[in-house]
């Protein structure tokens, strides 16, 4: 018997255990974890925001603390996303184990392992996106003047101003910069971890969800093969039903499954759409902004921030986008399929499974965002217009 967790989520429980997010694994160690993460985030955001109540601001100093404050917001809500969610991240596991239980067909175990290789590939790169961001990121704080020339070589400049992310703390600043430093730093990588672990995982059912809608549609085809048409039988009629009746099966349990998994995440996504097209546009104003003030340590963070939310907008709607065309795909399968051949009752059958596709079906956030390819070229739009109203202002 196939063991989801070991096979296919292996390299995700890793990931989460990481962090104190697997739901199967509630120790103390796991508690004191999200306690730290939750401390060092809550800290560093408040470290931000006081500055509203100790000094005056202007509307780039706003910008200014937006930036950072808006995209520790967002990796402290993907955190609590997970954590609230614990429960329904073990029942889709286990509607996984439970449905995979009963998968016998090669063909359709060969397109399980395909999608799951695909969703390895997914962590694997965000991984190896980490791993790239992280020594830049370290670099700008412990080298903070070679990039300092490398933006005065750049810019052709005299004078560099080099600042750090603009924070309030109940201490001596000079006397604790170090300390201020690391407290950053890490804020912000462990952010940066959170949200990879948990795409990951999200991206992983995501990809289940797709198999299960590719062995819909290769069932759909092997549903009325040549050589069983060619001499149609009680029998064979029989067999023709119960391999729709399989399909369609399948591919309820798939369309369940995705609207299962949205319903409970929600909100959360919903908030993070509103916090993304915020961090976007703040941060896509600081590198403008930097690059008038040569501050290389600004201009770095930003970068990272602005790729880190490009990244996670893209792939959460490209992953939706995948959906919508593999559930498309099952309907073309129905169509292409030699239907017009088959006994009446039969054809009626399948017809009444092509009037399904009226119904267009995808990963929908609240009624308001269909996660597609076109909500994310939307998203990225919205987030250009508020970048040019600040820049404008």
């Amino acid at each position: 018997m196939i063991s989801v967790e070991d096979q296919y989520f292996s390299l995700n429980r890793t990931l989460l255990l990481a962090i104190g997010l697997w739901p199967y694994q509630k120790s103390t160690l796991a508690r004191f974890q999200s306690i730290c993460f939750f401390t060092i985030e809550a800290t560093f955001i408040i470290s931000q925001l006081t500055i509203f109540l100790t000094s005056k601001y202007t509307i780039d100093i706003v910008i200014k603390i937006l930036s950072s404050a808006m995209a520790c917001v967002s990796f402290t809500l993907t955190y609590n996303s997970f954590y609230v969610n614990g429960e329904t991240i073990m029942y889709l596991m286990e509607q996984l184990q439970h449905i995979y239980e009963h998968i016998k067909d090669k063909n359709e175990l060969v397109i399980i392992e395909r999608y799951e290789n695909n969703a390895k590939h997914y962590t694997i790169g965000f991984l190896t996106l980490f791993f790239v961001i992280l020594p830049i990121y370290l670099s700008a704080h412990i080298w903070p003047g070679f990039f300092d020339i490398i933006l005065l070589t750049i810019l052709n400049k005299p004078q560099l101003r080099h600042l750090q992310i603009t924070t309030n703390y109940s201490v001596n600043q000079k006397q604790y910069l170090y300390i201020r430093q690391l407290h950053m730093v890490v804020a912000i990588l462990i952010g940066i971890v959170a949200v990879i672990a948990t795409g990951a995982m999200l991206i992983t059912y995501i990809q289940h969800a797709c198999g299960m809608f590719k062995i819909a549609s290769y069932r759909v085809k092997n549903v009325m093969q040549i050589h069983i048409l060619q001499d149609v039988n009680l029998k064979k009629e029989s067999l023709i039903h119960k391999n729709i009746i399989c399909a369609v099966d399948i591919h309820r349990k798939a369309m369940k499954f995705s609207n299962h998994f949205i319903s409970k995440f929600e909100m959360s996504f919903l908030l993070l759409i509103i916090f993304g097209v915020i961090t976007l546009s703040c941060n896509i104003f600081q590198i403008f902004q930097v690059t008038s003030e040569y501050n290389a340590d600004q201009f770095i963070l930003s970068v990272i921030i602005v790729l880190v939310v490009f990244a996670y907008m893209f792939i959460s709607n490209f992953i939706g986008q995948k959906i919508i065309d593999h559930n498309n795909d099952v309907y073309a399968a129905a169509y292409n399929v030699c239907w017009y051949t088959a006994p009446l009752h039969i054809q009626k059958i399948i017809l009444f499974l092509l009037q399904r596709s009226n119904k267009p079906f995808g990963l929908n956030v609240a009624g308001l965002f269909i996660a597609s390819l076109e909500c994310f070229a939307t998203l990225v739009k919205a987030s250009v217009s508020y970048f040019t109203v600040m820049y404008s202002v």
